[in-house]
């Protein structure tokens, strides 16, 4: 009989032995305990298969974050069904895509959006999740609880869309071990312990939050202060009775400006760990200044996990990621996919047991990003040092990271180039002291045509998601161009690299 890899199997085994202890808790009051989780989860997939979902079934998720959005999450593992979550800023055109492209049995979306969902479902059955526990999803749960689903170590838990430098977003397929494997690394490597509180303040549609941090609670049986969202005040008095914060340099400098921010308010805390985009040196130590803490730093990707760390004992240098993971492999390439010299920058390579399983339905392009030896092309343009510290100095990918978001230019490009009067765009990343970068967007009138910033940014409102709207348009005659024809966005880059952070100077 075949080892359950069931990565919800080894949550329960930690979950039955810590008890009573609560898992989830909401202001002050406890709304879910390790010992509700076989019966809760057992019960909502139960459920699932209620409604006419099998193990391998897609289910597309669009919902606020909430506990039963956490439940449904484990549930749909215990079920064996591929995890699907969207980002709720994501409007219906842009959902569209995502049910046609990952055909899911099931679609559960907040309630307001109930219509317009089922208006684009398809086959997919429509069940609604609201933020305080609302909806079609919970209605008629059943008193018996199903089964844990036996998966092998390679089944898809979920799949994570993520952007390119090219097309529409691709699915990044992730195995049950690839989950499981990165968690139990990262709980060694940042010693995570039962008597460990973690402040919960991130999306839960993203790496960071869903699996980064609930997964390390879930495997080393550890409470967590579930935040709806990001309050600094709220945070820092949480600090009392918390161990773990996990946050996006956004957070961060949010903290730092914050009066209430201080070594007396910080002493609790042992650990304060930033993703998701590059955090800048100076916040490293105005941090480390107010709070006598360092902040530790890691990279990862969507379809990784975590590739590197800063120790959580040694040196937490600021400006690098610190060290490969356990198991990791990291390499760095150049153009011609040749070695280069050490301190040199190169393109990071990385292989391991967290690398995802290739991009849903997509052959083509999960073969163009693999390299001999199974080494995944993360895009991203590093240096390694002597003692094997990986340093990010830039992206070979066309992407913007803002608020710890991918935003993927070319999709913005197009539904501006759509619009009455443009001849063509370019969208751009430029600094940004509060969001890392911001959305800056630059367009060339046709002849004669009348364009405005406030004309342009109230046309595609409604096409493509908040975070993804230019902060600033600037309408212009011409784009810059090399000599064979390319727009040359490095130059936009220098021409408004000051814009949001005077003086500057961008690359």
């Amino acid at each position: 009989m075949m080892t359950n890899h069931n990565l919800l199997a080894s949550f329960l085994e930690v979950a039955a032995a810590a008890g009573d202890k609560p898992f989830l808790i909401a202001g002050e009051t406890p709304v879910l305990r390790f010992s509700d989780l076989d019966r809760e989860t057992g019960r909502l997939a139960a459920r699932l298969a209620a409604l006419g979902s099998e193990p391998g079934d897609r289910v597309v998720v669009q919902v606020e974050k909430s506990p039963e959005a956490v439940l449904l999450y484990l549930a749909a593992l215990r079920a064996g069904m591929i995890f699907i979550p969207l980002n709720t800023a994501y409007t219906t055109a842009e959902l569209a895509y995502f049910l046609s492209d990952a055909e899911p049995a099931l679609v559960v979306c907040r309630p307001s959006d109930e219509a317009d969902v089922q208006a684009i479902a398809g086959t997919a059955r429509v069940v609604t999740l609201g933020m305080k526990g609302e909806g079609s999803l919970l209605d008629d749960l059943p008193e018996q609880i199903g089964p844990v689903v036996e998966r092998a170590a390679d089944d898809l838990a979920a799949i994570l869309y993520t952007s390119g430098t090219t097309g529409r977003s691709k699915g990044a397929m992730l195995s049950h071990h690839n989950l499981y494997s990165n968690a139990a690394t990262l709980k060694t490597l940042w010693e995570w312990q039962d008597d460990d509180v973690l402040i919960h303040i991130l999306p839960i549609y993203h790496v960071h939050g869903l699996f980064v941090a609930l997964h390390g609670a879930l495997l080393a049986g550890a409470s967590v202060l579930f935040h709806q969202g990001f309050d600094p005040a709220a945070v820092i008095a949480d600090f009392a009775r918390a161990t773990v914060l996990m946050g996006v340099p956004t957070h961060y400098t949010r903290l730092i400006d914050s009066p209430e921010l201080t070594r007396t308010a910080a002493k609790p805390m042992r650990l304060f760990i930033s993703g998701s985009a590059p955090l800048l040196a100076e916040a490293h130590e105005r941090f480390a200044r107010k709070t006598g803490q360092r902040i530790l730093e890691r990279y990862g990707m969507t379809e990784t996990g975590m590739i590197t760390s800063n120790p959580y004992d040694g040196e937490r240098v600021a400006g690098t990621v610190g060290f490969p993971l356990p198991k990791v492999s990291v390499r760095l390439r150049n153009d011609q996919s040749q070695p280069v010299e050490l301190g040199e920058p190169g393109i990071l390579e990385v292989r391991g047991p967290n690398v995802f399983k290739g991009y849903w339905r997509n052959p083509e392009k999960t073969a163009e990003e693999f390299r001999e030896g199974g080494y995944f092309v993360t895009g991203d343009v590093a240096t390694r040092d002597s003692e094997g510290r990986i340093t990010l100095v830039g992206r070979a990918k066309d992407l913007i990271i803002a608020g710890g978001l991918n935003i993927y230019p070319k999709e913005i490009e197009e539904a501006i180039d759509a619009l009455p009067g443009v001849a063509e765009s370019a969208v751009i990343g430029v600094p940004h002291p509060d969001l890392g970068e911001a959305v800056v967007a630059v367009v060339v009138r046709e002849s004669g045509a009348e364009l405005t910033e406030a004309g342009i940014l109230a046309e595609i409102i409604n096409e493509l998601a908040r975070f993804k709207q230019p902060r600033r348009v600037f309408i212009v005659d011409s784009l810059p161009r090399n000599a064979m024809g390319k727009v040359q966005k490095a130059a936009l880059r220098a021409e408004h690299g000051a814009l949001f952070v005077p003086a500057v100077t961008t690359q």
